[in-house]
């Protein structure tokens, strides 16, 4: 097979790591790429959002398969316009990946079809928005209807906070047409955990679960990001709460989206609080969640395209999907001031001297001969171990290894379920 991977980041270099392991991938390409994953595939460099000539490419490479790594595209359609040139395409079309793309959406087909989640309001009108939000209490969520890059949320500890919120995505306008429309919901407590699901349609196949690390600095202190670090398996959360939050959100979303006339087929990612409640969803996403692909993928033990291909011509109800015992921890490393403004450009030493990680690049460019820094996120350090102290112990021993000027990571990916599993 010659596949073709869209996408830029460390989710896109996952998959490229793990596409790259199967014997039936022969050629790989990725558009647009960066400096590690062009390591392992030849990057074209088309941007993103380029359909006609992703497809142009595609034709005159001979491509098998076409896997979407990102969001924007799949909400603009990608999926529809491949599949239209007859060009096969591991990823949601635009009318599922809406679960992603109209936070509005979302909640509606959530109250609609009975799925946990969050008490909320939507408002088109900011003065309308701004009079509800003073009756409600802080802590309180923000959210941005559209695709915001990770950054449309606001967990608003104050009513100062959350005021000012509404103002940037409402009048401000700071993250452009995405914040047209706005959700207003009560804040949830409770262990935070992701689980991504292969689905075709209605049949969903779950993989093994995660947790993230949203907050900029340790003990989630700061602005919210793309994600921090993460963690597979989440030994704190039992099994049967695992089960059940497939059971009572991820199989009716896929279930809901099939009713509503938009099958889903490719990855679902539900965003989940674990409440006193028990599971409720935060979000949906269309996509491979980033950075929990990075622990997911290296965790997998069947052919991942095998399982592409399966979803693509409707027959997942035939695979048998199996995962390694073995934990696995990504601690991601940022540029200085991340999320906020940062410097591009630094040259990255020690990459080299990594020994027991795999470094997944997710903002990183070629320059005079070396590997610079070229994104708020930089690098994604994963290691494998026994258990999850072990797989952490590695991953921080390879992290100290790696420097560029304005380094920054957390430092306690995963201490929470340590910590959980001590007491």
């Amino acid at each position: 097979m010659r596949v073709l991977v869209i996408g830029r980041g460390g989710r896109e270099h996952a998959i490229v790591w793990a596409l790259k392991k199967s014997p039936q991938v022969k050629d790989l390409y990725c558009a647009p790429g960066n400096a590690g994953i062009a390591e392992m595939a030849e990057c074209v460099p088309i941007e993103e959002n380029r359909f006609e000539e992703l497809a142009q490419f595609a034709r005159d490479a001979a491509i098998d398969l076409v896997v979407v790594g990102p969001e924007d595209p799949l909400f603009g359609g990608i999926a529809d316009y491949l599949e239209e040139r007859g060009i096969a395409v591991f990823g949601p079309k635009s009318g599922a990946a809406a679960i992603e793309g109209s936070k509005v959406f979302a909640k509606h087909l959530m109250k609609k079809y009975g799925i946990p989640t969050a008490a909320y309001e939507t408002f088109e009108s900011y003065e309308e928005a701004l009079a509800y939000l003073r009756r409600q209490k802080a802590p309180i969520v923000i959210k941005a209807d559209g695709l915001a890059a990770g950054k449309g949320v606001t967990v608003a500890w104050t009513m100062e906070q959350a005021e000012q919120a509404l103002k940037e995505m409402m009048v401000d306008k700071v993250f452009g047409e995405a914040g047209t429309k706005v959700v207003i919901e009560e804040f949830l407590q409770g262990q935070e955990m992701s689980i991504l699901a292969f689905v075709d349609g209605s049949v969903v196949r779950p993989m093994v679960p995660a947790q993230d690390h949203k907050p900029v600095y340790d003990n989630d202190e700061g602005p919210n990001t793309g994600g921090m670090g993460t963690y597979s398996p989440v030994p704190h959360i039992p099994q049967e709460v695992v089960d059940e939050a497939i059971r009572t959100i991820v199989q009716p979303a896929a279930e809901a989206l099939v009713k509503e006339g938009r099958p889903f087929r490719g990855v679902l990612f539900s965003g989940l609080m674990i409440t006193d409640q028990g599971p409720k969803a935060i979000e949906f996403n269309c996509r491979f969640g980033d950075p929990e692909t990075q622990v997911v993928l290296p965790r997998l033990e069947t052919d991942l395209a095998d399982i592409m291909l399966a979803v693509v011509n409707g027959r997942l109800a035939e695979m048998e999907i199996t995962w390694k015992e073995e934990a696995a921890v990504c601690v991601v490393l940022a540029s200085g001031g991340y999320p906020g403004s940062y410097r591009k450009g630094i040259p990255i030493r020690g990459l080299d001297q990594v020994k027991d990680s795999i470094v997944f690049h997710a903002g990183t460019a070629r320059k005079d001969g070396g590997i610079v820094t070229n994104g708020g996120r930089v690098l994604g350090v994963t290691a494998l171990g026994a258990t999850l102290e072990e797989a952490r112990k590695t991953a921080y021993a390879d992290v100290a290894r790696i420097d560029f000027e304005g380094k920054h990571c957390r430092t306690d990916i995963a201490l929470k379920a340590l910590k959980a599993m001590q007491n």
